[in-house]
């Protein structure tokens, strides 16, 4: 068992899929939020008939950049699905401006079959408009902002820290972590995060019923090559639990292997929650599905 599902909402697993493509054409049913992990911290989510990407990192381009220097940047995993061959993404989402969480390849392969509005820090404008986002398409939002996507998703901001809460000249929050409401139903992506003093407490007031957060850690050998960190497997169990957080699915593993955690690890660790905490491991070619009852 890879998971184990929250008493707020009832999680269905697909069969794996061979055509990632194919199925993001699918629109839900009326309650029900389909999600797919891509790697790394990328996840595509589809409510109704609004697809939206966060993170997405679907090429190999860090490879490249990095095939001369100590940590070669080489994927453990394929890619799930070519960017081109995504039609239809309504949103594209960035928490940051590093490549695996703002890839230029992954824009570019997008933007051919589709039209997307590109949310992203107000911090990072410039390098959005280097990688290929559009101009009249970039929302940029910082900490405290809401955007309305449509009547039924809403985004809310929070600060992250990767490995430390970083601004820009103008004060604007380099790192964000953001808050997705489906009708009311709120998730919670982190991007690249460690605690800071006040998250929980961002997190409790806004009320999340699953946080999507990165495990893999950190230490002082990849801080000394420039690789900033992430919250361990019990830092993030630990924030779930203080912000009253039913559900935690985790990322940011099996991408590079110098920047990684075991599986295996990851589920014994995991596995000790019990009935504390609902949890996921997710799989790169599988479609979840989330159900939960809507307000009102």
């Amino acid at each position: 068992m890879t998971h184990s599902t929250p008493q707020t909402a009832k999680i269905q697993i697909g069969p794996a899929v061979s055509n990632l493509a194919a199925v993001f054409d699918r629109e839900t049913k009326p309650a029900e939020i389909n999600f797919w992990w891509l790697g790394q911290a990328g996840f595509a989510f589809k409510y109704q008939n609004t697809l939206l990407l966060i993170d997405p990192y679907l090429s190999d381009s860090l490879a490249e950049k990095y095939q001369h220097h100590e940590l070669k940047h080489s994927r453990m995993m394929p890619v799930p699905v070519a960017p081109e061959e995504i039609g239809g993404c309504n949103w594209y989402l960035c928490t940051h401006g590093h490549t695996d969480h703002m890839d230029a390849n992954t824009i570019r392969g997008v933007l051919k079959n589709s039209s997307p509005h590109f949310v992203i820090p107000r911090a990072e404008i410039f390098r959005g408009l280097e990688r290929g986002m559009p101009a009249d398409k970039i929302q940029p939002l910082n900490t405290g902002e809401t955007l309305l996507l449509n009547s039924a998703i809403s985004i809310q901001t929070i600060p992250a820290a990767h490995e430390q809460l970083e601004v820009d000249g103008e004060g604007n929050d380099r790192y964000l972590g953001y808050v997705i409401s489906f009708d009311g139903f709120r998730v919670f992506h982190s991007g690249d995060c460690v605690l800071y003093p006040g998250l929980s407490e961002w997190l409790q007031d806004i009320g999340v019923e699953i946080a999507f957060l990165p495990v893999n850690g950190r230490d002082e050998y990849r801080l000394s090559r420039g690789i900033a960190g992430n919250f361990s497997i019990q830092e993030a169990i630990g924030l779930c639990k203080t912000s009253h957080i039913p559900m935690l699915v985790c990322h940011h593993f099996e991408m590079f292997d110098f920047n990684t955690v075991d599986r295996q690890a990851l589920h014994a660790i995991l596995s000790e929650q019990r009935d504390s905490l609902a949890w996921m491991l997710p799989e790169i070619d599988v479609c979840y599905t989330i159900q939960f009852a809507l307000n009102g």
